[in-house]
């Protein structure tokens, strides 16, 4: 069978990066600004658990939460998000409004799609993603983003982590892999656009297990794919077992060979939104290197140029 690779591989690209993709959409670079909708987490208020996820610490990942408060118009953190990425990137003009912090589909489907309506009449936002999880998506929130989908640009982005149970009880995830994919299902019923969010080096999974990950989403196919590494940052329970030598982090290489193996099972068409985490450097822990702006990218590259390989090569093999 051929595969058929998009214009990023003849660009020089080793995977389809999400800037190619929004070239592609948009016309021009869209950059996403993070915005804070105030959700709490089903996984925290006890509806499936509390404490939450072992390595969640909202403010170290949301910039919305570090910087704003919540109840912040969510025009003025459009504006402030927007004038950040302009001092930072010259050439922003266009931008999509990201709902990050915590689980952006639990709450009723009124007030999320007055949320989204406000976000998405700005005059210089483009399409909006929501970050959730995946026991947070009933059919009354899906019915509504479907409507809103048939004239706006938006996108589901779901946290999965693993689909290996052993790794989501270990995370504290609160759900399993079966809800996910009923989940998922639903949301192609509702023509909807999905990325899904992924960790790669969780304690206690293999080089299988990351395969058998990749091969799992390379089989239901979602429009793109978010890859970070476990990171510690201060205030969590992960923070604990590193501290108590508890846990293996990924060394840089090892976490850029476990990326490229996962990348070269990928259909070539599955936008790659990211390939590492980042954190505040004032959350940080543990490893370094996730705070070396650009280190996993250059790791990652290097590796693929090492096997001669790209994303897909091992797709169908």
């Amino acid at each position: 069978m051929t595969i058929e690779f998009p214009d990023w591989k003849s660009m020089g690209h080793y995977y389809f990066p999400l800037g190619v993709s929004m070239r592609q959409e948009f016309g021009c670079a869209v950059w996403k600004v993070s915005v804070d909708i105030g959700c709490s987490c089903p996984n925290i208020d006890g509806t499936v658990g509390t404490g939450g996820c072992l390595f969640c610490n909202t403010s170290s990942f949301a910039p919305s939460r570090r910087f704003l408060q919540s109840e912040t118009s969510i025009s003025e953190q459009i504006n402030t998000g927007i004038r950040q990425l302009q001092r930072r990137y010259g050439k922003a003009k266009k931008f999509i409004a990201y709902f990050q912090p915590s689980t952006n589909t639990y709450l009723s489907p009124d007030s999320l799609e007055q949320f989204c309506r406000t976000a998405l009449a700005h005059t210089e936002i483009v399409g909006l993603a929501i970050g959730t999880r995946p026991d947070a998506l009933p059919d009354e929130i899906l019915d509504m983003l479907e409507l809103l989908s048939r004239k706006f640009w938006i996108q589901l982005e779901i946290g999965l982590q693993s689909i290996h149970q052993k790794s989501l009880d270990f995370l504290n995830r609160g759900h399993n892999y079966p809800v996910f994919l009923d989940t998922f299902r639903r949301c192609r019923q509702h023509h909807l656009r999905l990325g899904v969010h992924l960790i790669l080096g969780i304690p206690g999974e293999d080089r299988g297990d990351v395969l058998a990950t990749a091969h799992e989403i390379a089989r239901i196919r979602p429009d793109c794919v978010k890859l970070h590494n476990l990171y510690v940052v201060r205030e969590t329970p992960l923070e604990k077992l590193w501290q108590d030598g508890k846990i293996h982090l990924p060394t840089l290489k090892e976490y850029a060979g476990l990326v490229v193996d996962f990348l070269e099972v990928l259909p070539p068409e599955i936008v790659i939104d990211r390939i590492s985490g980042e954190a505040d450097a004032s959350f940080l822990l543990a490893p370094d290197w996730t705070g070396i702006k650009h280190a996993a990218r250059n790791a990652i590259n290097q590796e693929f140029q090492q096997r001669h390989s790209f994303q897909g090569s091992r797709y169908l093999m």
